[in-house]
């Protein structure tokens, strides 16, 4: 009899046991890369954050300002190339839950400082010389069905309220998939002349682009030094460094997220591991006449392995499958409240290797457990 066959009839012996338990490894597996995406997404700011960029925020905090006549002071500091300054906007789009990131932005040197982030030269131009011009991630633009020449209302209830009306000049692009693609940006200008008067003159952050990455712990110290012991002090780091920061307010998600992925570990051992133990007692009389026939200990072994590793297969895969279908569904659901959702052939590569592993681990014990079984003692039990 050839071995798949036997695997194949072992497997489909008990029909509700297998379903219920290919059904544990899809979950997992789907709670696995869902896993994986939130900690990418969560730590995606540092990977492709610049190394020849700085951000200098109010040393008090990011919501607290830093006067626009630092620029210039900023740019006089040998080795920086570029400045551009940004605030947020923090207003929706029709509805609260329409929310997406929008900056007030600098347009002489934001391109230039973020030269990953891509508009098309026709509709930079455009934008330049449209006071009310807007420029939309990709992906917000997908989102809400929005093209070139569409009107953008804004509401916002930071900046005296009401509604904003933009001009949707052009839309950016992002050169890898990880960067983000949810941004709005508009003119400085626009802002400076409709906000209140206590907010003009002041910027959220700025962004230093560097001649050389090897002048980012110098130039933040000038900085700093610079404006020491001044009404605005500020703080400057990496941006790398930066995006580390913002992650570490909502907790330690690292942490979370191994913790979680451990449990789910440990849990899948538990019920594949017993459901292979119970399927190898229920055939120990089986098992022992395939010995007596001449079955090899190691036949014997690879048997178990095997049916475990076909289960877990099976399993990890169909929960991949449904990850592969929900989490873009889930993304696009969430778009603007976390980076975009990425589920990578890394990422899946990685689940199907954790499948295979949990697979062999439960039915390493049992396996052996049948490889050492003798046969007048099993016979003596059935």
């Amino acid at each position: 009899m050839k071995f798949g066959a036997l695997i194949w009839s072992n497997l489909i012996r008990k029909k509700i046991r297998l379903l219920l338990t290919l059904g544990s490894f899809a979950m997992a597996l789907f709670l696995f890369a869902f896993l994986a995406v939130v900690r990418d997404a969560f730590n995606r700011g540092g990977d492709v954050a610049a190394a020849n960029r700085l951000v200098t925020i109010n040393r008090v905090s990011i919501i607290q300002p830093i006067p626009l006549s630092y620029r210039d002071k900023i740019l006089r500091i040998p080795g920086v190339q570029r400045v551009t300054y940004d605030n947020w906007f923090g207003g929706v789009y029709q509805e609260e839950k329409n929310f997406f990131p929008q900056f007030v932005i600098d347009p002489q040197n934001q391109r230039q400082v973020f030269s990953e982030l891509v508009v098309p030269d026709d509709q930079w131009s455009a934008f330049l010389k449209d006071r009310q011009g807007a420029i939309a991630g990709a992906g917000t633009a997908k989102r809400f069905g929005w093209k070139i020449g569409d009107r953008i209302p804004i509401k916002t209830t930071i900046y005296g309220g009401g509604a904003w009306e933009f001009n949707l000049d052009g839309i950016y692009h992002g050169i890898t998939p990880q960067h983000d693609e949810t941004q709005f940006w508009f003119q400085w200008d626009y802002f400076e002349e409709r906000v209140p008067e206590r907010f003009k003159g002041q910027v959220g952050w700025y962004t230093v682009k560097l001649d050389s990455p090897d002048d980012a712990v110098r130039v933040a110290k000038v900085i700093d030094d610079q404006f020491a012991n001044s009404p605005y002090e500020t703080k400057t780091e990496t941006e790398s460094a930066f995006a580390a920061s913002w992650v570490k307010q909502f907790g330690n998600i690292e942490f979370l997220i191994l913790v979680i992925g451990g449990v789910v570990f440990f849990t899948l051992l538990l019920v594949t591991g017993n459901t292979m133990a119970i399927s190898v007692r229920e055939r120990t009389g089986e098992l022992a006449i395939l010995k007596a026939i001449g079955f090899k200990d190691g036949s014997i072994l690879f048997l178990v392995l095997a049916e475990a590793l076909a289960i877990a297969l099976f399993g990890g895969l169909l929960g991949l499958a449904l990850a592969l279908v929900a989490i873009p569904a889930f993304s696009a659901y969430l778009s603007g409240t976390l980076p975009t959702l990425i589920l990578s052939k890394s990422m899946l590569a990685a689940g199907l290797g954790f499948a295979l592993v949990v697979g062999a681990t439960s039915g390493l014990l049992p396996g052996i457990g049948a490889m050492r079984l003798r046969v007048v003692e099993a016979f003596r039990k059935v």
